[in-house]
């Protein structure tokens, strides 16, 4: 996902109020003809959606409720989210896994089948071209998604090394699933609503898992995962059984579980620490820099073979210059680019995204400072509007995750 949801739902008039207008223009206001719908656009209008441009997609930012209304929602009952601008593709071939893992830092080999993790596409100098979920679905079958804002760069960069990989022999092909729509079901009825529509035991599918099954009397892809924090699934479904299968998870919540916007989106997953590619995460950042040394597999700190795998490897060796952290602060909410200084006065770093907290009920924040500064209970201010405000260094996520683990 790319840009600020949070800010851009409590602050279109705003945004395009300060100087940068035509950049703010461009970036969120293209013309609407110009703009891709997925098969629940009119779904989301005829239940209030207030739908924006986002990515060249027009999205619902929020509902009838308030972004506030609906985080709190998300995390005490439910929420469905319109995620099909996101892109979902699959390699396959007897050489899949070699080829992804030239692209990638996960141990994907490792995976047992049906199993999925968080990984990050790096660049010849380590930095993160974008983050994806991938799934090991066979030996010569993986499943990824990638965010909607990377999807042009990230398919061109794929294609790129699949390219040189075939010309030396290498099975690997690949299929775009546009042919599919992706809905994410967050929350603690996730589950118990779910259930209601398919056979198969969702106690047995655990935070990770991947399976292909019948949802509603439809083939779908269902991976237990998402970008809350919270219990749930990303499902992938034929796009012509898309709005029934919203209108089925709707209907057996009896109205607890909510359609919900990119805005509450980006505040649930504030909380929970996640990144935001675009925010939080960028073509010079690496993934340990980025607090994502976990997902650099240990065959793969051993053996490299990735993108970037020197820096990244040197970085894991001596330690990253700069390293993400969660801030809290007084005054008004910390926004992306807000410096960061330590008791001194002295830049250490920036916010990369910020806003209030719906469910904490205070100021949440997280951005890169200067390795020596990062340690949690760290005082700084941090500067909004020209004023500098008390805040300190916190550990994430700020919410605790509940993701469905074995016991």
């Amino acid at each position: 996902m790319r840009g600020g949801l949070w800010q851009l739902g409590q602050s279109i008039t705003r945004r395009l109020a300060q100087a940068d207008k035509k950049a703010v223009a461009r970036r969120y206001y293209s013309a609407e003809s110009e703009l891709k719908k997925t098969v629940l656009y009119d779904f989301h209008v005829a239940n209030g959606g207030k739908m924006v441009p986002f990515a060249g997609w027009s999205m619902p930012i929020q509902y009838k409720d308030s972004i506030m209304d609906s985080t709190v929602n998300c995390r005490e009952n439910g929420s469905l989210f319109d995620v099909s601008h996101m892109c979902g593709l699959s390699l396959k071939g007897k050489d899949s896994i070699s080829f992804l893992e030239k692209l990638v830092i996960a141990d994907v080999a490792s995976l047992a089948n049906g199993t999925g993790t968080l990984t990050v596409f790096t660049n010849e100098k380590g930095g993160a071209i974008d983050d994806s979920v991938i799934t090991k679905v066979t030996d010569d079958h993986i499943y990824l998604v990638v965010n909607a804002g990377c999807r042009d760069k990230d398919l061109a960069h794929i294609e790129e090394h699949m390219k040189v990989f075939k010309s030396k022999g290498g099975d690997v092909s690949w299929h775009i699933h546009d042919e599919r729509s992706l809905l994410a079901l967050q929350g603690p009825l996730a589950a118990p609503t779910l259930q209601h529509l398919m056979k198969d035991d969702l106690s047995k599918i655990y935070f990770g898992d991947f399976r292909v099954l019948e949802i509603n009397g439809s083939k779908c892809f269902l991976t237990r995962t998402g970008y809350t924090g919270e219990d749930g699934f990303e499902i992938s479904v034929p796009s012509e059984n898309a709005v029934d299968l919203a209108k089925a998870i709707l209907e057996k919540s009896e109205g607890k579980v909510r359609l919900t916007g990119l805005g509450a989106r980006d505040s649930l997953r504030l909380e929970a620490g996640l990144c935001l590619y675009g925010n939080d995460m960028e073509q010079h950042i690496t993934p340990v820099e980025a607090g994502l040394t976990w997902a650099i597999g240990k065959r793969r700190r051993a053996e490299g073979g990735f993108l970037g795998a020197e820096v990244i490897l040197k970085q894991l060796e001596t330690g990253p210059s700069i390293r993400r952290v969660g801030l809290i602060s007084s005054g008004p909410p910390a926004r992306g680019h807000s410096e960061i200084k330590n008791e001194k006065g002295e830049n250490i770093g920036e916010v990369t995204s910020g806003g209030f907290s719906p469910c904490l009920k205070k100021n949440i924040a997280m951005g890169y400072v200067k390795s020596g500064s990062h340690k949690s209970g760290t005082k700084v201010k941090i500067a909004v509007r020209g004023k500098n405000y008390d805040g300190a260094i916190t550990k994430m996520p700020f919410v605790p995750t509940k993701y469905y683990k074995p016991t």
